[in-house]
């Protein structure tokens, strides 16, 4: 049987090579193999057209992220029949995510393909998953909309990626964002917005995180803790995204603690009291129900063990609350998962946005 690429009239011999790579990434041979080589290559090739225009894949990276979006949108709504749209929501952007599609380049070997300033890179963090999507523009653009759903159910979620397992695995992010600000030392909190039913009487929570007194984003869901997660995820892309937000948290926090620091101006005296004596109710304080010395002096250390008390509780909770089975891109492998779609949604449907 004469293979399918000898047939193919290639000039070079790593045109062929490059065929068949990429028939074993995608599942098929390319009709017009321009569309792939422009989006496996980098932009710091440098290399133009005759007409002095740039060629490299960003362009192809644009389409390809739209056409993405609007693949995975329709298998999850299909897969995920009744599901409401915040739970759609949550896993397309766990399959889109960069993080995802740097791995999925890496197991299919799209980033060996990958051209940088002439030679094969891996350094630039981001170029993996900007190849992927440059890749599916490609085939949207050579085979259409159905060969890239063909690509995404065959190639990547029937044999990479556990959709269902992705799914119910709930990032973290309120976690997330405690953990910096516990790192950085700065004050957080959720800010409870409002509270609304529909007209199901299904309950609407909207909270708001604040950071320093500065309002950051805000998040809404069915249950509190599915609007704080919101809130928490949008509020971490908007402190890496921002600097300045970054900048205005900091000094806020640098105003808080210069006020906690600045020195009291009333010096002590230096006339030693006679502490150690006991003194006795006076028989009008008794009658006034005042608390003797003695007495105010044991409620003040009780109250300010109780205060410790409490700081102890919450930094035990907060602990406590930090979700440890995090979707960590291990789900993205081409080893078989022995649990089953029930045994997964079983044990994890739950937890997943319930108070």
């Amino acid at each position: 049987m004469i293979n399918i690429i000898d047939r193919i009239k290639l000039p070079f011999r790593k045109e062929k090579e490059l065929y068949s790579s990429l028939q074993q990434i995608i599942g098929f041979y390319p009709h017009n193999i321009s569309y792939y080589k422009l989006a496996l290559m980098h932009k710091s090739v440098a290399k133009r057209n005759a007409k002095g225009k740039p060629l490299n894949n960003e362009r192809l990276e644009f389409l390809g992220d739209a056409i993405l979006d609007a693949v995975v949108g329709d298998i999850v709504y299909r897969h995920f029949e009744g599901k409401r749209e915040g739970f759609l929501t949550n896993t397309r952007s766990k399959l889109v995510q960069r993080e995802t599609l740097n791995k999925l380049a890496q197991e299919m070997g799209i980033i060996n393909l990958v051209t940088s300033s002439g030679r094969t890179s891996s350094h630039n963090s981001y170029m993996g998953g900007n190849a992927f999507e440059a890749l599916v523009g490609a085939i949207y653009l050579d085979r259409g909309y159905d060969a890239c759903m063909r690509f995404m159910q065959e190639r990547i979620l029937a044999k990479l990626i556990n959709i269902d397992r992705v799914a119910y695995k709930e990032v973290n992010f309120k976690s997330k964002l405690i953990e910096w600000c516990q790192k950085n030392r700065v004050i957080l909190d959720f800010k409870l917005v409002s509270q609304t039913k529909e007209k199901g009487g299904s309950p609407v929570f909207v909270y708001q995180v604040v950071i320093e007194g500065l309002e950051g984003c805000i998040g809404k869901g069915y249950s509190k803790k599915e609007s704080q997660q919101l809130a928490s995820k949008d509020t971490l892309l908007k402190l890496r995204r921002e600097p300045q937000f970054i900048d205005a948290v900091f000094a806020s926090k640098a105003g808080r603690t210069k006020m906690e620091e600045e020195p009291v101006s009333v010096v002590p005296d230096t006339d030693e009291k006679e502490e150690f004596i006991i003194l006795q109710p006076s028989s009008e304080s008794e009658k006034d129900g005042q608390p003797s010395v003695l007495e105010s002096s044991q409620q003040m250390a009780s109250a300010s063990d109780t205060e410790e008390s409490k700081k102890q509780n919450r930094k035990r909770e907060e602990k406590k609350n930090q979700d440890k089975d995090e979707f960590d891109l291990s789900d993205i492998t081409t080893q078989p998962v022995a649990m089953s779609r029930e045994d997964i949604i079983a044990a994890a449907e739950a937890a997943a946005y319930q108070d």
